[in-house]
């Protein structure tokens, strides 16, 4: 049983297997967006990840002992972890996709959270919105980013689901000048969980499963029934279809693919 670190929340959902195999230790970890929870698990949409991959594996292994022991922090292959990497990871990428528009080449940056209300990151976003980065944001509860303003967030859209069930995973894409990249998150933009939380931001690497996310994220993107669009003075308008325009649910498309998906190997 580890407590964790004295003042630091514990948020990370993340589990490390050790099984023995053909006479040797073989690692899996388990990383994902929500808790532990049968209950949690039948009323909230979340993400995760079973997998084998040694750098991720050390990468938990590492965050374990780190928590154990609570000595110096230890680098990370490929996870981002805060208090210490995943602020300056996040930013970093906003950076890289502000770079790209501003030398001409297409940028965009599609996030779905919980909560958006560290000034940092809503800085970043504003000035990538300025250098022509299109942003598409999911954003279920708290947003403190006005998108639309004219010269500052024009380029910035931003929904929130509301439906059956509770939106609560965490994805953030990167365009990344075509080299697509992809991180699921048990942490929001919000400077409780960057700040002063124990977080994990864990990569999806493979085209397949990127493309599988990054299908699933703009399923809610194209939502007209139950989502509401963040107008630039603070309201929230309801997205109805219109004329002959299909009713689309995400929810309800996600369920239909449910029953018939194929795991991805």
């Amino acid at each position: 049983m580890i407590y964790g670190v004295v003042g630091f929340k514990t948020h990370a959902k993340m589990m490390l297997i050790l099984r023995r195999e053909s006479g040797e230790i073989v690692r899996y970890a388990h990383l994902g967006t929500g808790n532990y929870h049968a209950g949690n698990a039948k009323l909230y949409t979340d993400y995760s990840l079973l997998t084998s991959d040694e750098a991720l594996c050390e990468d938990v292994s590492k965050l374990f002992s780190q928590l154990i022991g609570m000595g110096k922090t230890l680098r990370m292959k490929k996870l981002l972890h805060a208090p210490f990497t995943l602020k300056k990871g996040i930013l970093d990428m906003i950076a890289r996709e502000t770079q790209f528009a501003s030398d001409g080449q297409p940028a965009h940056i599609m996030a779905k959270i919980n909560s958006l209300t560290d000034p940092k990151i809503i800085r970043a976003l504003y000035k990538a919105s300025q250098c022509g980065v299109k942003i598409d944001l999911v954003v279920r509860g708290m947003c403190c980013l006005r998108p639309g303003v004219p010269g500052v967030s024009h380029n910035i859209q931003v929904r929130s689901i509301i439906g059956r069930f509770l939106e609560h995973s965490r994805i953030y894409y990167f365009y990344n000048g075509g080299e697509e990249q992809l991180y699921l998150s048990s942490a929001d933009l919000m400077e409780r969980n960057l700040d002063k939380r124990v977080e994990t931001c864990f990569p999806i690497e493979g085209k397949r499963l990127i493309l599988r996310v990054k299908k699933e994220l703009e399923t809610y993107l194209t939502d007209n029934t139950q989502s509401w669009i963040l107008q630039p003075d603070g309201r929230y308008v309801r997205h109805t279809p219109s004329g002959n325009q299909h009713h689309r649910s995400a929810q309800a498309t996600l369920l239909e693919k449910l029953t018939s998906l194929t795991p991805v190997r």
